[in-house]
């Protein structure tokens, strides 16, 4: 996590601030995802919103909203889970990065934001994916294995060149992935790294499961509905 914005109280969030160009590129190829995406729209938003280099599955959603996409945020805390500011993941910046993200959350149904506290199943998902739709899901990168990329380096979907090797660390790391399918008959679960546009990947479902019920997921989903 890295820095706090200021907060506006009586709209919603606002923010003149930039990001680090890496975490920028990721949320820009999620959305990409979704289709044409014009350039300079995209950044016209990272201003208009209050957005900071952190990357939570909140501010996704807010950006889904900004762009009229259609969307359901799935959770299971609405806000911060304060044990968070005992991993490395977050500890750097989790005192400022809390108090956003929680304000974020308590502004949501105000801002037509469609977040939801609730359990979400693989029949879920699969029900979801069957229709065409995608969906945005937090992992533990240093659990999920592509079966598709090649060995030994488990989790080379994660490392762009020159970037630091999630695998080579057994700490929680946070990634977004964007499910595209699945195949009932081989019970594998097909998604894009947003880092890389040229590959599929591929894992099972147990997998999947246990890399996206990681602790410090929180279960985040976000369900893209394609029709919008």
């Amino acid at each position: 996590m890295k820095l706090k914005r200021p907060q506006k109280t009586a709209t919603c969030p606002r923010s003149q601030d930039t990001w680090e160009e890496e975490e920028e590129e990721t949320w820009e190829a999620e959305f990409r995802y979704l289709g044409q995406l014009d350039d300079s729209e995209f950044e016209r938003a990272l201003q208009e919103l209050q957005l900071t280099r952190s990357i939570w599955t909140i501010d996704l959603a807010y950006l889904m909203h900004h762009f009229g996409v259609r969307h359901r945020f799935c959770t299971q805390t609405l806000g911060v889970d304060k044990g968070y500011k005992n991993q490395s993941f977050y500890r750097k910046h989790f005192d400022t990065e809390e108090t956003r993200v929680n304000q974020l959350f308590a502004q949501a149904k105000a801002c037509k934001v469609l977040v939801e506290k609730c359990t979400v199943s693989v029949q879920d998902i699969q029900a979801h994916l069957a229709q065409g739709h995608v969906a945005i899901v937090l992992v533990n990168s240093g659990v999920l294995h592509c079966d598709l990329c090649s060995s030994p380096v488990k989790y080379c979907c994660f490392a762009p060149s020159g970037h630091r090797c999630f695998c080579r660390t057994p700490d929680y790391q946070g990634h977004f992935i964007v499910l595209r399918g699945y195949n009932r008959a081989t019970g594998c679960i097909f998604y894009n790294n947003p880092a890389y546009a040229d590959r599929m990947c591929s894992t099972s479902i147990s997998n999947f499961e246990e890399a996206r019920t990681s602790y410090g997921t929180d279960e985040d989903i976000l369900f893209v509905y394609l029709d919008s």
